[in-house]
């Protein structure tokens, strides 16, 4: 087998050489490459804008949640308020009923008194 020109180790060398030096020139051509350079300014526009549209909409979030914490705590509030005038409503009712029981209570025992002493007071005289 005859060796060719490809094979020798000097000319792999040199011929990596130059492609590395190739590649590093495409890459710094294309550094200062007007159309790339414009290119990478659309995409950062884009990307901003973006960031600033989730920046709002996290704003506005953020905003929704602290108004919403805002109505549940007014509506707390106001149910427990609520809930006072309806227990100082449900004592007076039952301070009223208990009242009543009270007074009929007492109308039915001097009643029943008043009937025994009449009872009383009919056998005393039947007896004389």
């Amino acid at each position: 087998m005859k060796k060719t020109d490809r094979d020798r180790f000097d000319v792999r060398l040199k011929n990596a050489s130059e492609a590395k030096q190739s590649s590093l020139e495409r890459f710094q051509a294309a550094a200062v490459d007007p159309e790339r350079l414009a290119k990478r300014a659309r995409r950062d526009e884009v990307a901003a804008a973006r960031e600033a549209k989730q920046q709002a909409k996290a704003t506005k979030l953020l905003q929704e949640k602290e108004e919403r914490e805002l109505q549940q705590a007014e509506d707390a509030r106001r149910e427990e308020e609520q809930a006072a005038v309806r227990e100082a409503a449900l004592e007076a009712e039952l301070a009223e009923t208990a009242e009543q029981a009270l007074a009929q209570t007492a109308t039915r025992e001097a009643e029943r008194k008043a009937e025994r002493d009449r009872r009383y007071a009919a056998r005393r005289n039947r007896k004389r």
